[in-house]
Order: structure tokens, then C-alpha cells, then sequence
């Protein structure tokens, strides 16, 4: 009967209702939302969860002017971060799986990610810490990729 079908796909749909989407990188969701605030001209930006990875990439970007200061508020969970956004930044983003990069390699990623030689930083993590592609060529190190920004 057909009765019978219509109450199999109600029952079906309720179930899928519940599903949550999962968040896969919390730096990848954070640079995305930080990206999207500034090209909808946000004043400041509020990013949840936090982490160290995140802090720290954030560090590097103030570093260089492209975002304002920033503040973590503590939760007792995993942490809100609010920016300051200045509306230098033009876009950030993660590059995933974290490819292993070389000194050698830095070049090549440069050429591929950033729009200019002259400006935009690469983010790599080395056994120095989180650090700009910039940093990781004086230190003569390479590392794996994080992310990028200009």
C-alpha cells in the first residue's frame, strides 16, 4: 500500500534531522569565517572553538598588519577568539592534507600560493614552532604547510 511508504520515508527524514555536521579543521573553519567577515566589510570577528594552532597562525598575521588585535575568551570549553579586523587582509586559507615542505620547496609553494613575490606569507609549523615562510628561510628549516595569507 502506499499508506505504508509515506509513513517508512517520514520516519526516514526525522532520523536524518538529527545528523550534525562535523567540524573537520578548526583552523580551516577559522580562516574561512575570518575570510567572509572581511569581504562583508566586519569590523570584528568572532571565531569558535579556539586552539593552540590557531593562536598561533593568528599571531603570524598580526605580526605582519593584516589583522588588528585579538582577544580568547576562556569558556571553560574550547574557547572563543575575537579579531579586530583591519580590512587589509584579502584572503587566508588552509592547505590540507599538511604537505611536507622543504627549504628547497618554499619557492615553489610561493609561486603557486601567493598572488606576488612581494607580498603574502606562507604559514609552516617546523620543530622552531608555527612560523611565516619568511622566518623558516632565515632559520634555514623547512616543515610542514599550514596555510597562507595576503
Amino acid at each position: 500500500h502506499l499508506p505504508a511508504k509515506s509513513k517508512l520515508f517520514v520516519f526516514v527524514k526525522e532520523r536524518s534531522a538529527k545528523v550534525k555536521m562535523v567540524r573537520m579543521s578548526v583552523l580551516a573553519d577559522c580562516l574561512k569565517t575570518i575570510t567572509n567577515a572581511e569581504k562583508r566589510g566586519k569590523r570584528q570577528v568572532l571565531i569558535r572553538p579556539s586552539s593552540k594552532v590557531v593562536v598561533k597562525f593568528l599571531q603570524s598575521m598580526q605580526q605582519h598588519g593584516y589583522i588588528g588585535e585579538f582577544e580568547i575568551v576562556d569558556d571553560h570549553r574550547a574557547g572563543k577568539i575575537v579579531i579586530e579586523l583591519t580590512g587589509r587582509l584579502n584572503k587566508c586559507g588552509v592547505i590540507s592534507p599538511r604537505f611536507d615542505v622543504t627549504q628547497d620547496e618554499i619557492e615553489k609553494w610561493i609561486v603557486n600560493l601567493l598572488p606576488s613575490r612581494q607580498f603574502g606569507h606562507l604559514v609552516l609549523t617546523t620543530t622552531y614552532g608555527i612560523m611565516t615562510h619568511e622566518e623558516a628561510r632565515r632559520k634555514k628549516t623547512g616543515g610542514k604547510i599550514l596555510g597562507f595569507f595576503y
